[in-house]
Order: structure tokens, then sequence, then C-alpha cells
């Protein structure tokens, strides 16, 4: 069933982890799984330390070609009747001046106690949320 708007935004934010989908200028579609934290609309998430194949990551340089992103978070569990998911969709944009990445930073060491120790030393992505939209397998 339909999950109300204010009640997508709640579960999202709760969620652990969630997929991040970006498009590159050529229309190729790209997903790959991010730690998150959610500041009312506005959703942070940051390259950290864990190993990774390039610094020149595809999802960055989607961002830059096609701002327009999509974030899923979501429940499952053997019970079927408490499966949700939600979704964020907006515009994203890259941050790497420390001053501006502070705050985005902070929410996600709240959310994450790795970060506190290690904090993510990559670009911060920030994504503007303009639709929210979920579902749940029964009322909640």
């Amino acid at each position: 069933m339909r999950m109300p708007e204010d009640e997508a935004r709640t579960r999202f934010g709760v969620g652990r982890i969630a997929r991040l989908a970006t498009a590159g200028a050529d229309g190729r579609l790209h997903l790959v799984p991010v730690t998150f934290a959610l500041h009312g609309d506005i959703v942070a998430t940051a390259i950290d330390h864990k190993p990774k194949s390039t610094p020149d990551l595809r999802r960055l340089r989607n961002i830059r070609e096609h701002p327009s992103v999509c974030l899923l978070a979501d429940h499952y569990a053997e019970d079927w009747s408490r499966l949700w998911w939600a979704r964020a969709d907006g515009l994203a944009r890259i941050v790497t001046d420390p001053a501006e990445c502070a705050a985005p930073l902070a929410w996600l060491a709240a959310k994450y106690p790795q970060y506190q120790a290690q904090p993510p030393a990559g670009p911060v992505i920030l994504v503007t949320i303009d639709h929210w939209t979920g579902w749940q397998a029964s009322p909640a």
C-alpha cells in the first residue's frame, strides 16, 4: 500500500543504508549502496575511507553530468507483512569546501559511530529532495 510522504521521509531517515542511483550524460544507469544522513529534505552521503577502485568514481562523474538522482532505503523481513521501501528523488551536488562539508559530516558521524573515529575524507554529496514516495506491505 502506498505510504504517505511524511511516513516515507521518516522511514527513509532511519534506514541504515540506501542505494544511490545516478545516470551519466549517455543515459547509462549506475547504482551503489551508500551510508547517508537525512537532515530535513537534504540527504548527505560522503566518499569515505573504504577501499575504492579509483578516486574518479562513476557516481561523482554522473552527478557532474546529470545531477538528478534517486535514493532508495528499504526493510526486508521474512514476515512479508513488515516489508517497506522509501524513495527520495532530487538534485545532487558535490561539495568539497571544508567549511560546507562540516555540518553534513557531523550528521553522518552522529548516525554512524565508525565515522566518529575516521570521518570521510572524500567529497560530500548533498541531495536536495523534491519528492518522497514509499510503499509498505501493511499499515504501520
